[in-house]
């Protein structure tokens, strides 16, 4: 099966500075492939190379040399561009218009009847929680959480089969958040491909089959998280209830760490050679009671800093015999 993206060497210098003009790499040789029907993360800080990534592949910008495929044509092909749906990380919309307004004018772009677009709207409307009232009220009306909303539901509208998505819960509420990543997990089950670049950890972990985690414009890893993370466990933590002081004393030399959340009850933490029943056998025993016990893990977050912090800021500048290459 081929796959829904495939970027190879994707590579963006810019010229910056104004008397003396020097190279900035955006975008250092990136490469990487898309499954279809995945959902994959594009995982960064601000400022890592993330939207100009988006924009390459949107041709929205050119890029300095590599190049990309979406649905095994190059990203320029009209014909794919009936077959995607982009939301940017800062939509800004026709802003006298309405929300059905602006989705009716997409619609008509793609050349479908009336009819169909307005029964489109509706849906998509009511799906991103924006309801009969507020979807009459011009766009210049509404928040940074509503806007983003309609964005979702502009890159939705033509039943793409590759959406993608630059932060998009970016602005969001929690439970905004929590609707976007029920969308996405829908999008997934009907075998859409969903490429979404964001730098808040949660939403990967919680969605993603695989991610690329990208800093200085370079790629600094790829994979399955289960892959990269490791997921070995690395301890335990334990939450007790009705523990005395003196049986925490005790105990004291097993454990790594012990808070008191509130009176008698603490979070505590063991190495992972010291096994949990043995440690709750004896607690147990004096009449304390086990809330909960969960094992201790690396997160995302754990990861994408320590990655970050290795690849650093290296990719920024051309290398000289690249640059000399160009004069």
């Amino acid at each position: 099966m081929s796959a829904a993206i495939s970027i190879e060497n994707l590579t963006k210098d810019y010229q910056v500075g104004f008397w003396r003009k020097r190279p900035y790499r955006a975008l250092d040789r990136l490469s990487l492939d898309v499954q279809p029907g995945e959902i994959f993360g594009f995982l960064g800080p601000n400022g890592a190379g993330k939207t100009t990534t988006l924009k390459l592949l949107m041709q929205l910008i050119f890029p300095t040399s590599g190049r990309a495929e979406i649905l095994g044509r190059p990203v320029g092909d009209v014909a794919v561009r009936q077959r995607i749906g982009y939301l940017p990380e800062n939509p800004y919309f026709y802003d006298y218009l309405t929300a059905e307004e602006l989705l009716h004018y997409f619609g008509h772009l793609f050349g479908y009847s009336r009819a169909d677009v307005r029964a489109r709207a509706a849906r998509l409307l009511d799906r991103v929680g924006i309801g009969a009232e507020r979807r009459r009220q011009q766009l210049r009306k509404y928040s940074k959480g509503m806007i983003q909303r309609v964005g979702i539901a502009q890159a939705l509208l033509n039943d793409p089969e590759v959406i993608f998505l630059d932060e998009p819960t970016s602005g969001l509420d929690p439970l905004g958040r929590r609707e976007v990543r029920s969308l996405i997990l829908e999008l997934r089950d009907q075998g859409r491909t969903v490429f979404f670049s964001s730098h808040i950890l949660a939403d990967a972990e919680a969605l993603c089959s695989r991610v690329a985690v990208v800093a200085g414009g370079r790629l600094a890893a790829t994979g399955r998280l289960s892959d990269m993370l490791a997921f070995e466990i690395r301890g335990w933590e334990l939450v007790i209830a009705d523990l005395r002081p003196e049986v925490l004393a005790r105990v004291a030399a097993q454990l790594q760490k012990s808070t008191e959340i509130s009176p008698h009850r603490y979070a505590l933490e063991l190495p992972f050679e010291v096994p949990p029943e043995r440690i709750l056998a004896d607690l147990t025993a004096t009449g304390a009671k086990l809330v909960s016990l969960n094992p201790l893990r690396d997160t995302l977050e754990d990861f994408f800093v320590r990655r970050v912090a290795e690849v650093g800021e290296g990719a920024r500048a051309p290398r000289k015999a690249e640059a000399d290459a160009g004069d």
